[in-house]
């Protein structure tokens, strides 16, 4: 299985991070499993709000928490996003009775939470793991592909590219804090 990573991806705010997620949005497609990992406030949430916007889908994006997943359909001709929050949930079990797997091919899914378990719905993933400074907004950003969907040349080209931009002040991210 073919793997890689990227980053540090170093973002200033949680507007930095909405708008990484946007940025992100745009090479996403149906059947894409994004497993986020942080602490809590890490920015999960805002980072899926991102995502959202840029899928363009119908409804605010919040956290599932309480209800554990739920579906935001496409506003226009892209993929539904399915915001999973996998806090709750206590086994692999739990996780696949709620049989995320068969709208996978049809939605862009993002599970909070989800490492060591979300992994096993798909092979294809993308492991994306916030890491907040609890003293500022900074949020470093680290990023783990595995699969065949997330190694062809344009799709690790692209990567690389939203690696970069966090070093690119003219979008407002930077890639060094003082």
């Amino acid at each position: 299985m073919s793997r890689a990573a990227y980053g540090p991806i170093v973002l200033r705010e949680a507007q930095d991070v909405r708008d990484w997620g946007r940025a992100l949005a745009s090479m996403l497609r149906a059947g894409d499993l994004l497993v986020l990992t942080g602490d809590l406030g890490a920015g999960k949430t805002t980072l899926t709000q991102g995502i959202g916007a840029g899928l363009r889908v119908r409804g605010e994006v919040t956290s599932p928490t309480f209800v554990i997943a739920r579906v935001h359909p496409s506003l226009g001709d892209g993929p539904d996003l399915v915001h999973v929050d996998a806090y709750r949930l206590g086994s692999i079990a739990e996780l696949d009775d709620m049989d995320l797997d068969s709208s996978l091919e049809q939605s862009v899914t993002v599970v909070e939470w989800g490492e060591g378990m979300a992994e096993d719905l798909d092979d294809n993933h993308l492991a994306i793991t916030l890491i907040a400074d609890p003293a500022t907004e900074v949020r470093e950003v680290q990023l783990r592909t595995s699969g065949a969907r997330w190694s062809t040349p344009a799709v690790r080209a692209a990567l690389s590219a939203l690696a970069d931009e966090s070093h690119d002040e003219s979008v407002g991210l930077a890639g060094e804090v003082s």
